[in-house]
């Protein structure tokens, strides 16, 4: 019995080794930040997400917009605050997400839209507080997907929360994320 019982352990640990979630570490001028993603409750957002990480569109680019209890946004802009190209826009699954638990919380990643629901395409925002607002339906009735959540280096948000900024919600100081790379993944073309 004692055999059986090991033997299914081994078993089902290593089936949720292979289930785990993906996770993205962003390498940041002001330190280390993992995300743990959940392709199972957004599953378009994830993919659009780890494909811009597997193309290297969010190495170089800023934290271009902090807001002090509320939000860090990142992910579109150069250090000259210059657009980088993006791929099509990736359909809203906020409504999605939020069915399956989750919510723009303290500590998760959503992506950043404009007021088209579904025109996300790389930018993103980590979450510095619960912001029930943005969850779905929202004002707009869409709200903002939620696709992952900081397991690791969430005061390094913290410290980027605080930062000092300048008109248009923009740090004085240029944080930059300088590398964004999926954990577990050989990195190379």
């Amino acid at each position: 019995m004692k055999r059986l019982v090991v033997a299914a352990s081994l078993v089902l640990a290593s089936l949720s080794a292979f289930a785990a979630n993906p996770q993205v570490e962003l390498i940041t001028s002001k330190g280390k930040v993992v995300i743990e993603l959940y392709p199972e409750k957004a599953p378009l957002t994830v993919a659009n997400f780890l494909q811009y990480v597997k193309d290297k569109q969010y190495d170089g680019t800023i934290f271009h917009r902090v807001i002090r209890d509320f939000m860090i946004q990142g992910g579109g802009m150069d250090e000259k605050m210059a657009e980088k190209p993006t791929r099509s826009p990736v359909k809203n699954e906020a409504k999605i997400a939020f069915e399956k638990g989750l919510k723009n919380d303290r500590g998760t990643i959503a992506m950043a839209r404009t007021a088209d629901p579904d025109s996300a395409t790389a930018q993103f925002f980590i979450n510095s507080k619960n912001n029930d607002f943005l969850n779905y339906p929202s004002r707009d009735g869409f709200g903002y997907t939620v696709f992952g959540r900081v397991i690791s280096g969430l005061s390094v948000v913290d410290q980027i929360s605080v930062s000092p900024t300048a008109p248009g919600d923009v740090p004085v100081n240029t944080i930059t994320i300088q590398s964004a790379r999926e954990l577990g993944k050989k990195s190379g073309k």
